[in-house]
């Protein structure tokens, strides 16, 4: 058992999973995602465990999915975007090294859009984003070491400051 190289938090759309991969991919080491252990687990989507069974039930699976991931992993792991929501999931996170990955409202508009597949941003995805960042914003800010913008920047751009700002060397 070892704890992951690098965590990745931040709002949904941000580019956790694909900064994560290219992140993984420099170090040399496996890249993982909770919403993914939770849709494999489940057999279904995280749209669909909203629908089916409420966002109570999902915060609870994306908890344990976190916890086992943070024993498990030493790669690079990405957190949903509401994970940090339960505290005893940001006392764990305390010990690791976490980037949260930021961009702006209007940034978040251009990669979210519409997408029914993010349930929280089913209607007016604008205001409902901006709600959700100003209620987690102070949250993803508590537990990271380092915050990386992503406005205006490429994958490997953000790739590479996570890197430089958590000091890690590539493979």
């Amino acid at each position: 058992m070892s704890a992951p190289l690098v965590v990745l938090i931040g709002p949904m759309g941000v580019g956790k999973s694909t900064v994560g991969r290219l992140i993984a991919e420099r170090l040399g080491v496996g890249y993982r995602d909770t919403d993914d252990d939770i849709m494999a687990e489940q057999g279904r989507t995280i749209a669909d465990i909203f629908v089916d069974d409420g966002e109570p039930a999902f915060r609870a699976m994306e908890k344990d999915a976190v916890r086992t991931a943070l024993l498990e992993h030493p790669g690079v792991l990405a957190l949903g975007g509401g994970a940090i929501l339960d505290a005893d999931t940001r006392a764990l996170l305390a010990a690791h090294r976490v980037a949260y990955l930021s961009m702006d409202v209007e940034e978040a508009v251009k990669r979210t859009g519409l997408n029914v597949a993010r349930p929280l941003l089913a209607v007016n995805p604008r205001r409902q984003w901006r709600e959700l960042m100003e209620a987690r914003r102070h949250l993803y800010t508590e537990v990271a070491r380092t915050v990386v913008p992503t406005d205006g920047r490429t994958a490997e751009e953000v790739a590479q400051a996570v890197l430089d700002a958590l000091e890690l060397n590539e493979a």
